[in-house]
């Protein structure tokens, strides 16, 4: 309750060690975007090339934050393609992982998981 930065960062982790357990069944890795401009917490990609990006947010207020760096990197990855610049396929879906009780799927088309829909 008094570092909710430092439980953010606890939380990524719980939320990839999550991710990393659940996946491994379909041939699943869990990677990390970050070019310097922008980052996507997590890319989880399976064994058949498909793959999404996610983001982590612990409480409500900061989830349009994760859903607009999402957006951001997905309309960079269709800008490539529509340019030739790419052979990377459009990621598969978009998500923001948090701690709140209800999933949803906003009217961007990114869905919203809570962490203990997982499994």
């Amino acid at each position: 309750m008094y570092d909710l930065n430092t439980f953010g960062f606890i939380f990524e982790t719980l939320c990839i060690r999550d991710l990393k357990v659940y996946s491994e069944q379909l041939g699943g890795q869990v990677l990390y975007y970050n070019d310097g401009t922008l980052e996507v917490d997590c890319v989880l990609q399976i064994a058949d090339g498909r793959y999404g990006l996610i983001e982590f947010k612990l409480g409500d207020k900061r989830i349009d934050e994760g859903a607009q760096i999402l957006l951001k990197m997905d309309n960079l990855i269709k800008e490539k393609i529509s340019k030739g610049e790419t052979h990377i396929p459009e990621p598969s879906f978009l998500a923001v992982i948090t701690g709140n009780q209800v999933a949803r799927v906003r009217k961007d088309g990114v869905f919203v998981i809570p962490i203990g829909t997982l499994r």
